[in-house]
């Protein structure tokens, strides 16, 4: 989720989508869940003598801290700026990247729905803005070489963690990026992307969207053939299909064809964050079955159905001076947050606290199982993280919250990033059972007019 994109938010949150399947539908065979990185090291139960806050530090020490979501890119893009000095008011820089004990972070290759329909001779369209964020985050890793891994497998995140450096990887949000060419699709993957959300905010040719505000496009119920098609294809080439931001009958139709394990790289549960971008109980345990992963959102959006309502209504009666900034700074996300910023100075929203999150993560652990549960920040594309978190620094405070609740240190470890880490390697390892090459062997279906 891109922060722009509240600037054209002028309309309350609509009540969750239309109707579930009147029965479970079919899912992919269980992938049975891996252990940790290391587990044998890893002791079964707190030292002895230890603190809450030891045995926290020394666990987010061992850990492989995996982030699904971060939208750095777009800041870094549109500011011509790089990651050691991005900026005022961003969640991520170089120094904060190497102090919050990440080891993989995902660099959102975010595209504006408008893009899709919108293209200019000077701004290009969809796949050209894909491809400038690509090679924005390909600058910063040759620029900080000492520091930054580019990654494209999980053996490269788990060389980053043996080298103390942190694995920068690629996740295409919004599958209209691909300009419905299934060929772009392999030509991003070659790049390094290694998931592509099927939707952003948008209703693309293929599938439906969660929307945003106001009444969700549908045009598919789910997916078009062309979609599966897509689903196919990203599974073939060991593609991860994200599901954040599609909407509910997109979700069922994507888990319904998936032959690997799929993932939301950044989204909460409806249960207690009533927005429509959440999963549902339903939806948490068909990513249990099907062997995947949601990765928690941290935007306080997501996290309170108070917030989200009142946020709603805020928004209702700031939506012209939200577009006028995105008109204002369509390039420079920097100079418009700071105005954002500004005019949500005059708001009385409430403050969402850190156990909030923690929340969200007990109630997937329980509905989805404590093998199908990460982290997917959201980091520079949201407005309002909870209390506490103020940047990637802060990921320790998660750490020691999950140990205050009482998790097992293997649990911990799997949802830092050892759950993502068995799922990118399902995904891979569904990808060479095909024993297919990418292009030789690739789809060349399209859409039929």
């Amino acid at each position: 989720m891109s922060l722009l994109l509240l600037a054209t938010a002028c309309a309350p949150e609509t009540p969750p989508l239309g109707p579930q399947p009147p029965s479970p539908v079919p899912l992919a065979p269980p992938v049975a869940a891996a252990p940790p990185a290391d587990a044998t090291t890893i002791p079964r139960r707190p030292v002895p003598g230890e603190t809450q806050e030891q045995r926290a530090a020394r666990l987010h020490r061992q850990a492989i801290i995996v982030d699904g979501h971060n939208d750095i890119p777009s800041v870094l893009l549109g500011n011509a700026s790089e990651i050691a000095a991005p900026g005022p008011s961003t969640h991520t820089d170089l120094a904060r990247l190497k102090s919050s004990g990440i080891t993989g972070e995902f660099f959102s290759i975010y595209v504006d729905a408008d893009l899709a329909t919108k293209p200019t001779v000077l701004g290009g369209g969809a796949l050209r803005r894909a491809l400038d964020l690509i090679d924005v985050t390909y600058a910063q890793v040759e620029r900080h070489p000492d520091d930054l891994l580019l990654a494209t497998s999980a053996a490269d995140i788990r060389r980053a963690k043996h080298e103390g450096k942190v694995a920068v990887l690629m996740g295409v949000e919004g599958g209209h990026a691909i300009e419905n060419s299934l060929y772009s699709l392999r030509e991003l993957y070659r790049l390094g992307c290694r998931y592509m959300t099927l939707t952003h905010t948008n209703t693309n040719e293929w599938a439906d969207s969660s929307g945003f505000s106001g009444p969700p496009v549908v045009r598919h119920h789910g997916l078009a053939p062309f979609g599966v098609e897509v689903v196919h294809e990203m599974q073939r080439i060991g593609m991860l299909v994200d599901i954040s931001h599609t909407s509910d009958e997109t979700f069922y139709a994507a888990i319904k064809v998936a032959k690997a394990p799929i993932i939301a790289s950044h989204s909460s549960a409806r249960a207690l964050g009533d927005n429509r971008r959440n999963l549902t109980d339903d939806m948490l345990r068909a990513i249990g079955q099907n062997g995947g992963i949601v990765m928690a959102n941290f935007w306080t959006k997501f996290l309170s159905t108070e917030y989200s309502h009142e946020f709603d209504e805020w928004l209702a009666k700031n939506g012209k001076a939200f577009a006028a900034i995105r008109a204002k700074y369509k390039t420079n996300p920097t100079e418009a947050r700071a105005d954002m910023e500004k005019l949500r100075a005059t708001s009385n929203l409430p403050t969402v606290p850190l156990s909030a999150l923690i929340d969200h993560i007990d109630h997937m652990v329980k509905v989805a199982g404590v093998d199908h549960v990460g982290l997917g920040s959201d980091f520079d594309g949201v407005d309002s993280l909870p209390e506490g978190l103020g940047g990637i620094q802060d990921l320790p405070k998660i750490t020691l919250e999950l140990v205050k609740r009482g998790y097992s240190d293997e649990d911990i470890l799997k949802i830092l990033g050892g759950n993502f880490l068995r799922v990118f390697e399902a995904a891979e390892a569904y990808a060479k059972s095909t024993n297919t090459t990418l292009s030789g062997d690739g789809s060349q279906k399209r859409i039929d007019k």
